[in-house]
């Protein structure tokens, strides 16, 4: 674990470090960029339209199929933000938690790249499936929840088959969850405060784009 504490965010953007435990067997936060960079690309701009790795397609896919067998992560986290149609127009950012508020873990991959400086990245992308009945209203995927039980499983060092991962990837229970209107100050990522997450009564409509598509 880090010697220092891990400082509370309230706004993470893609593109920014976020904590990570890889299965690297040091079982370790550590911070990797969010925008997976496969190791055989050949521009690390590519990490900005892959922030998440669709479920159906982690076996086959040539960006997310080694790491699917290989690099597998836990993404911590408390909550996470999806933007809901408002019926006269725009969207309303909706933030998503635990009905216990306690914190959980994001399905993830990372990869290792190594520009022509030599210089390493190391990045990673959070795994996204079927949306339950709390989140379909808002958005048609949401991000994958692991269940407590299988963190070591998902983080176990070494190559895995598909079929022995996808089972873990299951959607979380609508019931343990809740989701409410948050202000529009989350549309900047530079707002950084607790004013984030503070639950709002507002339709106010605003047009920025899910995290999770």
């Amino acid at each position: 674990m880090p010697a220092d504490p891990i400082a509370c965010r309230y706004n993470i953007a893609p593109s920014q470090q976020i904590a990570v435990v890889a299965n690297d067997g040091q079982n370790q936060i550590d911070f990797y960029r969010w925008g997976l960079v496969p190791f055989w690309a050949k521009d690390p701009s590519i990490g900005n339209r892959m922030i998440n790795a669709r479920m159906e397609s982690l076996a086959e896919k040539p960006a997310y199929r080694i790491a699917f067998r290989s690099r597998r992560c836990l993404i911590p986290a408390d909550g996470f933000y999806e933007w809901k149609r408002s019926p006269g127009g725009g969207k309303t950012p909706m933030c998503i938690r635990l009905k216990s508020r306690e914190p959980f873990a994001f399905a993830g991959l990372w990869e290792k790249w190594r520009g022509g400086d030599g210089v390493e990245l190391r990045t990673c992308t959070i795994i996204t499936g079927t949306p339950n009945a709390l989140v379909r209203p808002i958005h048609d995927r949401m991000p994958v929840i692991l269940r407590p039980d299988d963190f070591q499983r998902w983080i176990e060092p070494g190559e895995r088959e598909p079929a022995d991962l996808l089972p873990m990837l299951t959607t979380y229970p609508a019931g343990e969850m809740e989701a409410f209107a948050v202000s529009a100050a989350v549309n900047n990522p530079a707002t950084e405060t607790p004013e984030c997450v503070a639950p709002v009564d507002t339709t106010a409509p605003n047009r920025e784009a899910g995290l999770f598509d």
